[in-house]
Formats: C-alpha cells, structure tokens, sequence
C-alpha cells in the first residue's frame, strides 16, 4: 500500500448549498479540515448558493445542473446535502457514475429506496454511507461507555423522544412528500442511537401516529415507535409538536441499574455496588463530529473499515417506515432486512 504521503486527497464535491441551517458550508468545512480529503466542487440549483459558495471556498468549480457536474469535474466523491425525497435518485446516480456517496440522513425515504441504492453501490463497487454524525455526540458516547462497562447489567427498556408544543414551521421539512414525515428529521437520529444502545434483531414495531392540530403543514403531529427486540428489550421513541408536558431525554433500565438523563450536560446513573446501592451523575462527554470524516478518508485511502454502513443506516428508515404501517393497520408489524 501506498504510503499516506504520497497518496492524492480525495476530490469531493458538495451537491445542495442551501442557506437552511448551512449544512453543505458544514460539510465543505468539514471536508477541508480532513486530511486526505479535498473540496473541489458544490452543485446547487440556485446560482445565488454557488455563487455564495464559491466565495466561501476559494479556487471551487461550481455547477448548478448535477449531471454537468458529474460530467465535468475531476471528483471522487460526491456528498448530497439535498430535501430527504432527493436523496435516493441522487446518490444512485452519482454512483453509476462512478462516485463514492455520502448522503446527509435520513439515508431515504422507504426501505426499497434505500435497498436500491444498497445494490447500486455494490454493483459500481464504490462506497455508500450515511451521515449519521450524531454517533460521535458527547451525550450518546457517554452513556455508551457507561453501558459498555455493564454499570446497568444488560438493558431491557429505552425510552427516548423530542417532545414540545408549538407550529413545526412551514419549510420542506414540514411537507411530508418532502421530509417523509415527523419520524425522518431528529427521529432518524433517535432510532440510530436505540439500534447501538440495544443490540440485536428488531422483531416488531408498533406505531402511533396522530394528525389532530397542525393542519396547515402535511407532517404528522406526533410519532410513537414501540420497537421490540429479540432479547426481549422494548425501546419507545417518540417525537411530538403537540406534547404539553415533556419527558426525559433518555429512561434507560437495565438488570442492574438505570439511566435518567434530563439534559443540561449530564445525566444520573444508579446501580448497585457491592450490594450497596449508588447514584452518580455522569458527565456528557466532548461531541466531536470531526472523526466522521477522518473515518471516511481512512476508508478510502487506506482500506480502514466504513464506521457507518449502509445496511445500519437502512435499519433506521425501516423502523420509521414500518411504524408507519403499524400506525395505520393497528397491528405490530415485522421489520424487514432484520
């Protein structure tokens, strides 16, 4: 294998500028900032956004029809920080192209979207992966390690949500055609994080969706995902815009302790020692986001394992899916690619 040395950085280009929350200038910075890896392109459909981006980042090619780009410039790489509805068409064209594919979460919106872009991948044999970034977040890392180390024993129920009440806003995120509903914007996050805290088969899910108050947007009002496991473990995921009253960030039991984190940098753990029962506070670890793309350039270039497969990234848009058709037949249903 070639030395790191002398190994040329990947070339990337960015595809989606949009000023929401500046998440292609994020993904250019980020890309800068990783050694290996290169920002040479950003394609968005708006010459207002390429033009601001090529002000951000000097010496880009810019482009403003995906097709020309991948024509044109010399890139590796392409990353689609684009609505979730264009995510799969995208990253399955960059891909017979003869790119490597990150695609911002959720990966997609249905799990034959998302199994579609699996097969292509493998038949250009060139890499697919999700940004799943949240998995390096202080507060997941931390009660990870404290699960890790058996503090709780083996844990057989998670609670988790993102519960307020107010108007979700009028932007694509809150069009379902666009965003696929309530459950693919922080929820894709939330079912992510429940999939690495409790291992295993899903073996169901059980969904509940309401539409009772925000009817001038098409997204739900609240989603409710009860997943069972094949242990026997149940996780409880909701999101709400019509919640009154909140609930913890994360209720974690396990065989010999639990988990109550309440936000504000830290959370409770209780245990037993020696037959002594403990409480501690635990503190949330640094969030560092910066290992994902060092992780993606280590791939590449040096063969290093993918940190966040496609097949893991699927697994969260079934569970949404899937609660979806929960919700509207009354019955759990099976998970698929389980």
């Amino acid at each position: 294998m070639e030395s790191k040395a002398s190994m040329e950085p990947v070339r990337c280009a960015v595809i989606g500028y949009g000023p929401a929350c500046n998440m292609g200038r994020g993904h250019c910075q980020d890309i800068q900032a990783t050694e290996g890896l290169e920002i040479a392109a950003v394609c968005d459909v708006d010459p207002n956004r390429t033009a601001e981006a090529a002000k951000d980042f000097s010496g880009i090619e810019t482009y403003n029809d995906v097709s020309q780009m991948l024509k044109k410039a010399n890139i590796g790489l392409a990353v689609v920080v684009t609505p979730h509805n264009t995510h799969a068409d995208l990253a399955i064209q960059c891909l017979k192209a003869g790119k490597h594919v990150i695609v911002e979460k959720p990966m997609c919106l249905t799990v034959a979207e998302a199994t579609a872009m699996i097969e292509t991948a493998k038949q250009s044999k060139r890499m697919l992966t999700v940004y799943q970034n949240r998995r390096h977040d202080g507060d997941f890392l931390a009660m990870k390690e404290v699960i890790g180390k058996g503090l709780i024993g083996e844990v057989f129920h998670v609670e988790t949500g993102g519960c307020g009440y107010g108007h979700p806003g009028h932007s694509w995120r809150s069009n379902k055609q666009v965003s696929g509903g309530a459950f693919y914007d922080w929820g894709a996050h939330l079912v992510d994080w429940v999939l690495h805290l409790v291992q295993g088969k899903v073996v169901g899910v059980t969904g509940f969706f309401h539409k009772r108050v925000w009817h001038d947007v098409t997204n739900e009002d609240q989603v409710h995902a009860v997943i069972r496991f094949e242990s026997g473990a149940v996780a409880d995921v909701q999101i709400s815009n019509i919640a009154r009253v909140g609930k913890p960030r994360w209720r974690i039991l396990g065989t010999k302790g639990a988990i109550l984190d309440q936000g504000g940098g830290s959370f409770k753990v209780n245990t037993e020692v020696e037959g002594i029962p403990v409480e501690m506070e635990v503190k949330y670890k640094q969030s560092d986001w910066k290992p994902y793309y060092r992780n993606i350039a280590g791939h590449l270039l040096r063969g290093e394992p993918l940190d966040v497969t496609p097949e893991s990234a699927r697994r969260v848009i079934a569970i949404a899916e899937t609660a979806e058709k929960s919700a509207k037949t009354g019955e759990t249903v099976a998970a698929p690619y389980e």
